[in-house]
Order: C-alpha cells, then sequence, then structure tokens
C-alpha cells in the first residue's frame, strides 16, 4: 500500500511492513533524472538539523538507508503517520485543516535561506526566475503543440514585469496534496523534498489555486499571510495561477522527452480544455496590466493596374499640297509695327513676302497704322478652302 503516492512516472512507492510490525516508505525511482532527484532529497534531509526540524509545525522523513541496483538507487524511510486525501477531500475539509496547511507552508517558507546555499541548491532571485520561466516557454512552444491562445497568456505575463516583485525564499519546490500527509483535521508531515530552492514561494501555491475553490484558497492564504514573518506580495496568487497552467507545458515537455505517448496525450487533452475554458470564460487573471485584444489579420488585395483612360495615336504629318487633305484654316501672322516715319507704300520685308508666299504666293494689303495707335492689328484669317 502506498502512503504517500509519487509520480508513476519517475517513481515507484510503497508501504512495507517488517517482521517485527514496523512500518518503512520505499521509493525506487523509474530512471536516471527520478534517481538523481532522490539522492538530492537525500542531502536536503540531512541539511535539516534536529533544531530546524523541532520548530516545524510537522514531520518530515528520515532515511533509514539505501539500495543500489544497477545505477539507480532505492530509498528507504521511515515511517509517517497520516495519509494523503485528494484535494477535493482536503478543500471540502473544516477551517482547521485550511488553517493547518496555511501554517505549514508558512513554516516553509520561513527556514532559513542558508539551509539551501549550504547544501548547494538552485537559488534564484525574481529576474533569474522570470527569465527561466520564459526559457521554459520557448522550449514548449517549440513543440508546436501548445495553443496559441496559451503562449500568448503566459508570454504576456511573464513580460509583465510588475507581477515578479516578491522577496525570494526557501520554497518546496513541489508542492501538491501527495506531499501532505494529514490525520484527521492536523497536517502531520510533508514528504518529497527533492526540489528545494530559493525561489518564488508562488509556486508551492500552484497545487491550491488549481482547486478553483476560492473559499478555500483564501482561507489558507489567510492564516499563511499571519504566519509569516514577511507579508507575501500582492500577486502572490496571480503567479500561482500562471504556475497551475504552465505546469501543463511542462508535463508536455516532459513526456516528450521520455517519449511516453500516454503523458504526451494526456498533456494535449489538459492543455486544450484550459485553452478553451480561457477563450470562453477568461481564464483567471495571472497578468496586471490586461492582455491586449489580438487584431484580426487584415487581408488587403492587390489593386488592379488601371488602363490609361485615354488612348493617344500618333498624328500623321500633313501631306503636301495638292497630296491630300489641307488645313481647313490659315492663319497669317501679326506684321511688324512701321514706325510713323516710314513710306506705307514701301516693299514688304523680306520675311512677310515668304510668309505670303508660301501661303499661296499672294499678299494682302493693310492700312497703314496710325503713328499712335497702339490697338493690337487685327489676325486675318484666310481660307485655305477657297485657294
Amino acid at each position: 500500500m502506498s502512503s504517500a503516492p509519487d509520480d508513476p512516472a519517475d517513481f515507484d512507492s510503497a508501504l512495507l511492513l517488517d517482521s517485527e510490525g514496523k512500518q518503512w516508505r520505499v521509493r525506487s525511482p523509474r530512471h536516471a533524472e527520478a534517481s538523481t532527484r532522490l539522492e538530492t532529497e537525500f542531502m536536503v534531509l540531512r541539511a535539516f538539523a534536529p533544531g530546524i526540524r523541532a520548530e516545524l509545525p510537522f514531520l518530515m522523513p528520515t532515511v533509514a538507508g539505501t539500495v543500489r541496483q544497477g545505477a539507480l538507487s532505492t530509498f528507504v524511510y521511515s515511517h509517517l503517520a497520516g495519509t494523503t486525501r485528494s484535494v477535493e477531500e482536503l478543500t471540502a475539509g473544516p477551517e482547521a485543516l485550511a488553517k493547518e496547511i496555511g501554517a505549514a507552508l508558512a513554516a516553509i517558507h520561513d527556514l532559513p535561506r542558508t539551509l539551501v546555499s549550504n547544501a548547494d541548491l538552485p537559488s534564484y532571485t525574481p529576474n533569474e526566475f522570470r527569465q527561466r520561466r520564459l526559457n521554459e516557454l520557448d522550449q514548449a512552444a517549440t513543440t508546436g503543440k501548445i495553443p496559441p491562445v496559451l503562449l500568448r497568456r503566459w508570454e504576456h505575463a511573464l513580460e509583465d514585469v510588475s507581477l515578479w516583485r516578491f522577496n525570494p525564499c526557501v520554497v518546496h519546490g513541489d508542492l501538491h496534496e501527495d506531499n501532505i500527509l494529514v490525520d484527521g483535521n492536523r497536517v502531520t508531515a510533508v514528504t518529497g523534498w527533492t526540489d528545494l530552492r530559493i525561489g518564488d514561494p508562488a509556486d508551492d501555491m500552484a497545487w491550491l489555486v488549481a482547486s478553483n475553490e476560492q473559499g478555500f484558497v483564501d482561507a489558507v492564504l489567510s492564516h499563511y499571510t499571519s504566519g509569516r514573518r514577511d507579508a507575501p506580495d500582492a500577486h502572490l496568487l496571480r503567479r500561482a495561477a500562471l504556475s497551475a497552467e504552465f505546469a501543463l507545458a511542462q508535463y508536455l515537455v516532459k513526456g516528450l522527452a521520455a517519449g511516453n505517448e500516454s503523458m504526451i496525450g494526456e498533456a494535449e487533452e489538459m492543455l486544450a480544455s484550459l485553452a478553451e475554458d480561457i477563450a470562453e470564460h477568461g481564464g483567471q487573471p495571472i497578468s496586471v496590466e490586461p492582455l491586449p485584444q489580438a487584431v484580426p489579420a487584415v487581408h488587403v488585395e492587390p489593386v488592379p493596374q488601371a488602363a490609361p483612360a485615354v488612348h493617344v495615336e500618333a498624328v500623321p504629318q500633313a501631306a503636301p499640297a495638292g497630296a491630300g487633305a489641307v488645313p481647313s484654316v490659315h492663319v497669317t501672322p501679326i506684321p511688324a509695327e512701321q514706325p510713323a516715319t516710314a513710306d506705307a507704300s514701301g516693299p514688304a520685308k523680306n520675311g512677310e513676302a515668304g510668309q505670303a508666299a508660301n501661303a499661296g504666293g499672294e499678299t494682302t494689303p493693310h492700312d497703314p497704322p496710325a503713328a499712335d495707335d497702339t490697338s493690337t492689328a487685327a489676325i486675318t484669317i484666310v481660307d485655305a478652302k477657297s485657294h
């Protein structure tokens, strides 16, 4: 029987009873990465000195021994009282149980940071943690299996810098209902210490927010806040909601890396369901800044090239006289005015004579203008058809 079930993709876990009636918990990794996590937990548990354990409102596992099986290590732990409960059972519990969970979370997050640094475990500043998530998002996006609505939503939240202003603290890193042992309305133990680090406290709240039981979440948060030495930031639950959603993408990537078709299919179904829920209802708020509405793509059709409005044909040169059509109107140029003292009957200028000759060999007499006549001379129009 199992008192604290592990992820079946990573571990086999069982509760054993020896010949003396004593119970032991056994965790056996399924692959090398899971074995490394158990070895990390072994170091973490050794870092919890008796004085630190005594200040916690719950018990922690103690490693009784290890068994090496090839490249994998199986760990044996002393038995801890209590059993796991489903999220539905926990959220349906009384206020006293919510208080116990809130106090347990506060105690974990108030652990001394030297506990992590001395064990050479990961430590992240808010910006480092945000950048780490952005890198994970890029990796998930390359799978082509994340619905676009989720990619936009998560990217917007991760780029909302105001969301990531928090005080880093010691974080359990893998806290959920399967790692909390309960006896009655009391939290008796917390297990699964494979991902201890300094980071975002919201990660330990993700499983609460995912329950969608706001009354239970508010009750736990109230007792958590009163139990913390440092007041939690205003956007703790927003980041917890993001962490809960993003866990589905992490699960998908993990399934792809392992080549586990069952995990991949399950992750795709959960992602599709989440995308539909957000598209229909909007989902839980995760960003401080509202998500910009997607602008529908505009299809622009090319404008056909307009045909010229007027077709211009070349004008044929006029045919010589007598060889075809003749212009209907001949315009005689205005002769230059003669000085008043000039002889009005004098011969015409060579240019005028030539022009008259070109017009048909005839000249048209003009009355000499008066000396003070400044009017423009009339233009004589000759009808060429009469010639």
